[in-house]
This record gives C-alpha cells, sequence and structure tokens, in this order.
C-alpha cells in the first residue's frame, strides 16, 4: 500500500496528512476554513484517495499560512507515498462544473513547476482568499515534486473554476499514479 503519514508543526500552523493514493476516496478534512475543507475533499474523492488532513493555522491573521503549509505537507506526503515506484506519471483532464470549465496537466517527474492561468472576480470564497488557491497549488506542486499546469479555460463563478481545478487536478493525478511495474518512464531510465 502506497501510504504516507506527515506532520509539520511551525510557530504558525499545526499540520496533519495521512495519505493513502489506493484508497477509496474516503476523506476527513478540518482546516477551519470550509471552503478549503470543500476543495480538499473533492480532490480526495476524485482522485480516490483516503485523506486524512487536520489543521490548526493562525486564521486570525488570513488563512495563508493554513492554506500554504497544508499544500506543503500534503505535496510531500504524495512524494513519500508514491515513493521509488514507477507510475504513468503524465496525466492530464478537463473538468466542466456548470458554466466553468477546468484543465489540469502533470508530471510525476521530480522536476517542480507550476503555470496557473485562472482569473478570479472575487477577493474571497467562503473565508478562503481566491489567491490561495494558486498558492495551494503552488505549495503542493513543488512539495510533491511535479510539473503541474492549471488553466480555467472559461468561467464566471469563482467556486466552480477553483472546484474546477481541483478536481481537475484530482482527476490528473488518479491518472498519474497508476503503477507500471518496474519501467520507468524515462528515455534517461531514471527521473
Amino acid at each position: 500500500m502506497r501510504i504516507a503519514q506527515l506532520s509539520r508543526t511551525t510557530k504558525e500552523t499545526d499540520v496533519h496528512v495521512t495519505l493513502n493514493v489506493d484508497g477509496s476516496g474516503k476523506v476527513n478534512i478540518q482546516t477551519g476554513i470550509g471552503f478549503f475543507d470543500h476543495m480538499l475533499t473533492a480532490l480526495g474523492v476524485h482522485a480516490g484517495f483516503d485523506l486524512e488532513i487536520k489543521v490548526k493555522g493562525d486564521l486570525e491573521v488570513d488563512c495563508h499560512h493554513t492554506v500554504e503549509d497544508t499544500g506543503i505537507v500534503l505535496g510531500q506526503a504524495l512524494a513519500k507515498a508514491l515513493g521509488d515506484v514507477s507510475v504513468a506519471r503524465y496525466g492530464s483532464f478537463y473538468i466542466p462544473m456548470d458554466e466553468a470549465l477546468g484543465f489540469a496537466a502533470l508530471d510525476i517527474s521530480k522536476r517542480p513547476f507550476l503555470v496557473f492561468d485562472c482569473e478570479f472576480a472575487a477577493d474571497q470564497m467562503g473565508g478562503m482568499d481566491t489567491q490561495m488557491v494558486e498558492e495551494f497549488m503552488r505549495a503542493f506542486a513543488y512539495n510533491a515534486g511535479i510539473t503541474l499546469h492549471l488553466r480555467c479555460e472559461y468561467g464566471k463563478n469563482d467556486h466552480h473554476k477553483a472546484e474546477a481545478l481541483f478536481k481537475a487536478l484530482a482527476h490528473s493525478l488518479k491518472q498519474a499514479v497508476v503503477p507500471v511495474g518496474n519501467m520507468v518512464l524515462s528515455t534517461k531510465g531514471v527521473l
């Protein structure tokens, strides 16, 4: 089983993540930010990951540290759970959410990078700053060691745009983490 359990405690946050890549989509998310919980729940369910995340953050300041640090620990947990097992590496997916269309493409390459192309109209969604969607994705991608491209093709409702991106990420991950035996999908022979 590809499972990881990680914790990270700083003066700003206390983050605990348990991830089972080969799960069935059972999630228990408690970050203190309702909209963020909703997005992480969608990520776990749609990727088919069993995911438990518990965070105590300095929400009296704002949501930044909680969201970013969750991305850091979740990314590290994914990298640890996958270990050196050869996987399909690549995944890409479009997700429609009513009037919005989100796209994700990724490579589990140990070469972290983020391209994020989504404009939000409002400053917040249910207690989460809209700019934190990109910050979460960056922290997650860099700590998971993945190249991640996210784009909102179009949309008007910020909730729908954000949710389309989280679900597109989930389905792309589901494709990319499929084991491929001992074969390393690289012309170099290693990642």
